[in-house]
């Protein structure tokens, strides 16, 4: 019997929406008595807009009255000037979510299967089940790292699209060029695989391969990049694709229309163009990296070597535990379920206050 109101049946929904995880974002610091509080639970960039950013975006602002280009023309021809490819091979979207939901609507429906790493990014159940298509799981191996063999035995015929988050959220554990190779020699040709490199620009593996560089000979790759993160534009939602021509005109039909703001459209560009400034914060950031793991190591913590703008602790049954040891101590981390916490490098304070939160929590084991 249809429960009711009192005002007769329910809508009836699609029933691929039963079950569906929701997103659950970073909480947002709360500091107790006046405390400072650090949010290192979304790996947003703890430094401001670059140089000419903000102030692109205040005379966007200035034609908020106005719908934005629907083909983001401008940003486009920015992004193809600066990764060397043609125009027709760019789409753009709402963040690199939004675009994996659109290449999700694009190759998959009902009884199909999307096929990733577990645990990776959080988004990938979500929009595959939006899409009614079956999500496909293979565990990371013992090292955090995407298993790659696992992964080609999986495919079947009715796998359509596969991601491979490198480097992998919320592990910072990259797969390296001959591997990829390897295993992209494997996936049948009418497979479309997703390389996500939402933390491309942290990488400082030489033997990571530019996603870009594969997709050139490769029709069924197809790159995800962002500029919520390194570029410091979360609160914008922007990101795109480079793929081969099908792909890439099967993005712009399945797109919001005008969801990519001129806000947006313009401080991307504007940050683009900044590029100089972009990379010395990276390093930056990097350094922070590098600096907070060698810490957590010699506190007798293990730490998957992280290739992205945050580490990860794979603290099983204390999971809960230790997020909420950080929150009462002012830094709010991403604890998830009873597997581990994802922390951010943030600013120096911020990662030297979780650094001896760690070191507390560890001294009480």
């Amino acid at each position: 019997m249809t429960e009711t109101t009192g005002r007769g049946p329910e809508p009836r929904l699609r029933a691929a929406l039963n079950g569906i995880p929701v997103y659950k974002p970073g909480r947002p610091a709360a500091g107790a008595d006046g405390r400072p509080a650090y949010k290192l639970s979304s790996n947003e960039n703890p430094y401001p807009p670059l140089p000419g950013v903000l102030e692109a975006a205040v005379t966007a602002a200035g034609e908020m009255h106005r719908y934005p280009d629907l083909a983001c023309t401008g940003l486009t021809s920015e992004l193809a000037k600066r990764f060397g490819v043609p125009e027709s091979h760019v789409a753009t979207g709402t963040g690199s979510v939004g675009v994996a939901q659109q290449l999700v609507q694009a190759t998959a429906g009902p009884g199909d299967e999307i096929l990733y790493a577990w645990r990776s990014f959080e988004a990938y159940p979500i929009v595959s089940q939006i899409s009614g298509a079956r999500p496909v799981q293979i565990p990371l191996d013992a090292e955090e790292r995407h298993d790659l063999d696992a992964m080609a035995a999986a495919i079947t015929d009715r796998t359509r699209l596969i991601f491979v988050c490198n480097p992998n959220n919320p592990t910072g554990t990259v797969v390296r060029r001959a591997e990829l190779a390897a295993f992209l020699d494997a996936v049948p040709s009418d497979v479309l695989v997703v390389l996500d490199e939402a933390y491309r620009e942290f990488i400082r593996d030489p033997e990571v391969p530019d996603g870009v560089e594969l997709y050139r000979e490769r029709p069924n790759v197809c790159v995800l990049r962002t500029f919520s993160k390194a570029y410091g534009l979360a609160g914008l939602r922007v990101g795109f694709a480079i793929g081969h021509e099908p792909v890439a005109e099967a993005l712009r039909k399945t797109a919001v229309p005008f969801g990519v703001s001129r806000l947006a459209q313009d401080a991307a560009v504007a940050s683009l163009r900044a590029e100089d400034a972009l990379l010395v914060r990276v390093e930056a950031l990097v350094a922070e990296r590098a600096r907070v793991s060698a810490a957590l190591t010699a506190q007798g913590w293990t730490v998957p070597p992280s290739q992205a703008n945050f580490v990860w602790l794979r603290l099983g049954d204390r999971t809960q535990d230790f997020g909420a040891a950080c929150e009462r101590a002012g830094v709010m981390v991403r604890p998830y379920g009873d597997e581990g916490v994802r922390v951010t490098i943030g600013e120096t304070e911020a990662n030297d206050l979780f650094l001896r939160t760690a070191e507390a929590y560890r001294a009480g084991l």
